[in-house]
């Protein structure tokens, strides 16, 4: 059985203030990492439908926004953990990444951005001129 009250009231309120509350929902969990040609990035998303997940670009930001709707308000609570409400984060990409190009997936409650690097940011040869009197000293 659940209890009504909780000794640990006074942290959990201040836990709520730092991380967020159910009208004002914390930042939306996420790890990002590079794999090879590729920046990826996972969001923790659980039990907001596809539909109501939006994901911007402008320029290199990008923005994901997703709600999770309220519960019926007649309901009689007798606990409240899961955040509810609308979630929104920011990502600055640096100039390296290919922002026309991102790819994103949503499966089991986690929403995959995919980001290539940029053709400009990925590693080439460069050729190196040299003039004939150059050419010649190393021939001879």
């Amino acid at each position: 059985m659940l209890m009504r009250t909780d000794p640990f009231r006074e942290l959990d309120r201040l836990a709520q203030q730092v991380l967020g509350t159910a009208n004002r929902p914390a930042a939306m969990p996420m790890d990002a990492w590079r794999d090879g040609e590729t920046f990826e990035v996972e969001f923790d998303l659980p039990g907001v439908s596809p539909d109501s997940i939006n994901l911007d670009v402008e320029r290199n930001v990008v923005t994901v926004r997703a709600e999770r709707p309220a519960l019926d308000g007649k309901l009689e609570m007798l606990a409240s953990e899961r955040p509810r409400g609308v979630f929104s984060r920011q990502l600055v990409l640096g100039e390296n990444l290919d922002t026309e190009n991102i790819q994103a997936s949503y499966d089991s409650g986690v929403l995959t951005l995919r980001i290539p690097v940029a053709e400009k940011a990925k590693p080439r040869k460069i050729s190196i001129a040299t003039t004939e009197k150059e050419r010649d000293a190393i021939n001879a």
